[in-house]
């Protein structure tokens, strides 16, 4: 699901683009600044 997507691109090396995360949206609430808090470097990018 959307989370396995998210927690493999903080495992890998460099750079990791999700696109398409309607459905993470919709399961996780704030899930952004959720993970800011565990100390993620993560950020959305509208196209």
């Amino acid at each position: 699901g959307g989370a396995a997507l998210i927690i493999a691109g903080l495992m890998a090396e460099g750079v990791t683009e999700i696109h398409g995360v309607k459905n993470i949206d919709r399961g996780y609430d704030r899930i952004e600044d959720k993970l800011h808090a565990l100390g993620a470097r993560i950020r959305r990018v509208r196209e």
